[in-house]
């Protein structure tokens, strides 16, 4: 009878211990600072012996970073981010760290006061990942959804930071024009840069085009930094017509367009990699009358015309054709 009556109480305690472990796991998924955000902010800037002291203070001797300061006021950063919102600071001190040391010995520089600057962070001499730091203490997670893949981007891995395509005190608006963006990229991508100089290419440096139709800059979890999961996505966010599905589909071509096309640039027509017909004969040899592969180069010359004269439709089709098989991609 005794451990009847125990039973319930070990059934009680027991549950009670499960609702504090949960409530336990709860509080430690909330998500809070370790540290207040200042303290954090200095421990990032590695600067634990300086105090924040305000952007007034450090812009009342130094009236020429004026015009940065107005330009980080109107940009996305300074106008949506304060203080008093309690996240992240967005200031001349959130980048270059804390001023107090800095104004501390005023000197007379050419009949000017000037404060210490060499206490601030010394930006350009960070290697490039802390570089890349200093931005992203505030750029990742919610801040900037499309950041999340930048830390295994190739760009990061290559030692590519955000200093080197953004100038923070350029303007109001931080993005980068698509003309912009080209430009950028051409510097790290000469070869990239020739392919799109190619008699056919994509209208890249028309400016029809950008770098950022098909590449996330930032990081993808996909090859090349694609957009999309797969090359064909990519082309069909442009060139819907050929997505499909098509009732005759042109084989294991629908799954590459690289099968056929450069992306780039190419010397011949339409991207591709090969001229007309020769590069249907990569697959499908001659096989119009009594031609083989074999001999291909003795035929008419008719052989020798644009397979797409007569299989217009070449990337798929809901016409059954005339031939037994059916499908032969023609209009």
């Amino acid at each position: 009878m005794v451990l009847g009556r125990t039973g319930p109480v070990l059934l009680l305690g027991l549950a009670a211990l499960v609702v504090a472990v949960f409530s336990g796991c709860a509080e430690m998924q909330a998500s809070k600072p370790i540290i207040p955000v200042r303290e954090y902010e200095k421990l990032i800037a590695g600067r634990l012996d300086a105090d924040y002291v305000g952007d007034q203070a450090c812009l009342t001797k130094c009236h020429e970073h004026d015009t940065y300061k107005k330009y980080l006021d109107a940009s996305t950063m300074g106008a949506q981010l304060s203080p008093e919102s309690g996240l992240p600071l967005v200031n001349c001190e959130s980048c270059h760290g804390p001023g107090s040391l800095a104004i501390q010995n005023i000197k007379m520089v050419n009949g000017k006061e000037t404060c210490d600057f060499e206490t601030f962070i010394d930006l350009k001499d960070l290697p490039n990942e802390a570089q890349s730091l200093i931005c992203l203490k505030c750029h990742t997670a919610n801040a900037t959804f499309n950041l999340h893949n930048w830390n295994a981007g190739t760009h990061n891995m290559s030692g590519v930071s955000c200093f080197d395509c953004h100038n923070v005190h350029q303007g109001a608006d931080l993005k980068l024009h698509p003309s912009q963006v080209t430009v950028l990229c051409y510097k790290c991508h000469p070869y990239v840069k020739s392919e799109f100089m190619l008699p056919t290419h994509h209208a890249v440096n028309e400016g029809r085009v950008s770098c950022l139709d098909c590449h996330d800059l930032h990081g993808s979890p996909t090859e090349k930094q694609l957009k999309e999961a797969t090359v064909k996505e990519v082309c069909t966010s442009c060139h819907a017509e050929k997505e499909g599905p098509f009732a005759f589909e042109h084989g294991d071509v629908m799954e590459d367009c690289r099968n056929c096309h450069v992306p780039h640039g190419s010397v011949n027509n339409s991207l591709l990699t090969a001229r007309q017909p020769f590069l249907c004969f990569q697959c499908h040899g001659s096989n119009h009358g009594t031609g083989t592969a074999a001999n291909v180069l003795t035929e008419q010359p008719r052989r020798f015309t644009k397979c797409t004269d007569c299989h217009s439709e070449i990337h798929g089709t809901d016409n059954p054709g005339r031939f037994s098989t059916g499908g032969s991609f023609l209009r």
